[in-house]
């Protein structure tokens, strides 16, 4: 077995115990739940949440085993879950926000809940899709709930829990911070497009994704300010690489291999830098078809293609490409020149390559 295989894994036992944690916790919640409305409710969110990719709770393990923590500690496992299961609540209400359809090749929550529950239409005559928004709004509430809960399981000690909680707090606070701004709640975003998108990137995905997660695990193994700031050095190009792939993904990506539609960022007109560099580097005719067509909801799949053409020709998904490689090349350095744990190295230094290179 080579190094890599061993490290991918040690990764894949990663997953596989956050995967454990949260099967026993939900499967505990619909068999105490106070009333027999919420078990159905329980199971849905079940479902949803088998197939993640647990990024954010590899990256807590690797910040743990960075600031020279055990694998095998407990703490680590339920922390990494709870991360999962806040990231469960941000998906949910994420797809409600952006009217998606499918996350992970299978139908959102919102419309398994219209779906199963309700069929074409309620007796006082609420439509499905309504309907099902609303409980998929609660099915994330008590998703945002259970992850204090989960918290309270790790059993951290109560100095380093301080510190958890705190970088916790700064997680969630940002990560609706950058939602609200990837809505366009900021009107100071049109006067500078590509600022404003790697604002975005900043609070909604490469400190939300890597780094805080990092320095949360970190934290709870006890991490000093040098493997504290190296968490930083290397989580924020790792952050913010990750999303340029998935900017280029949600245009480009193959919807079988994504599990998510490849229309509904255009749709949206999601201000991502791709696209800011792609109206800044436009010629006039190109800037007129990007007005046209990004941001039309009813956008069809020929139009797409134009758009998509126009995206290339001005040379933004090249740079976006770019980006991305310097990036990684620039988190690799940090990692090799840091003083974290040498047990974290490899696992951190193949996470790059997840990030930067993935497909889905």
């Amino acid at each position: 077995m080579t190094v890599i295989d061993a490290v991918r894994g040690d990764l894949a036992e990663v997953r596989a115990q956050v995967d454990a944690t949260l099967d026993r916790f939900l499967v505990e919640k619909a068999r105490t739940a106070p009333d027999p409305c919420l078990p159905p409710l329980v199971e849905v969110l079940r479902e949803f949440v088998a197939g993640g990719k647990r990024l954010r709770p590899m990256f807590c393990h690797c910040g743990f085993l960075a600031a020279g923590g055990s694998p095998d500690d407990r703490a680590v496992t339920w922390t990494g879950a709870a991360l999962e299961m806040f990231h469960t609540f941000a998906l949910v209400h994420d797809d409600i926000m952006d009217r998606s359809a499918l996350r992970r090749g299978r139908p959102t929550v919102h419309r398994v809940l219209a779906e199963r529950f309700l069929g074409d239409h309620h007796d006082d005559g609420t439509s499905a899709e309504r309907f099902g928004v609303s409980l998929a709004i609660l099915a994330g509430d008590l998703c945002f709930t259970w992850t204090d809960e989960m918290l309270d399981r790790a059993g951290v000690d109560h100095a380093r829990w301080r510190e958890v909680r705190a970088l916790l707090h700064t997680m969630r606070t940002e990560l609706i911070a950058g939602q609200y701004l990837d809505l366009g709640g900021d009107p100071r975003s049109t006067a500078d497009p590509v600022r404003s998108a790697w604002r975005i990137i900043r609070l909604k995905t490469a400190r939300y994704t890597v780094e805080l997660p990092l320095r949360i695990g970190a934290a709870l193994a006890g991490g000093d300010a040098a493997v504290m700031r190296a968490c930083g050095a290397y989580g924020r190009p790792v952050g913010e690489a990750y999303q340029l792939r998935d900017d280029l993904l949600g245009v480009f990506g193959d919807p079988k291999v994504t599990g998510k539609p490849d229309l509904d960022d255009l749709r949206a007109g999601k201000p991502t830098v791709l696209m800011a560099l792609a109206r800044q580097q436009a010629t006039p005719e190109q800037r007129a078809v990007i007005s046209a067509l990004h941001g039309d909801p009813e956008l069809d799949e020929e139009q797409a293609e134009r758009l998509r053409d126009v995206v290339v020709s001005t040379g933004a998904a090249a740079r976006v490409e770019r980006l991305i490689t310097i990036r990684a090349d620039r988190a690799l350095g940090a990692l090799r020149s840091s003083s974290m744990d040498r047990a974290a190295k490899a696992p951190l230094a193949e996470l790059v390559a997840h990030a930067t290179r993935r497909a889905r």
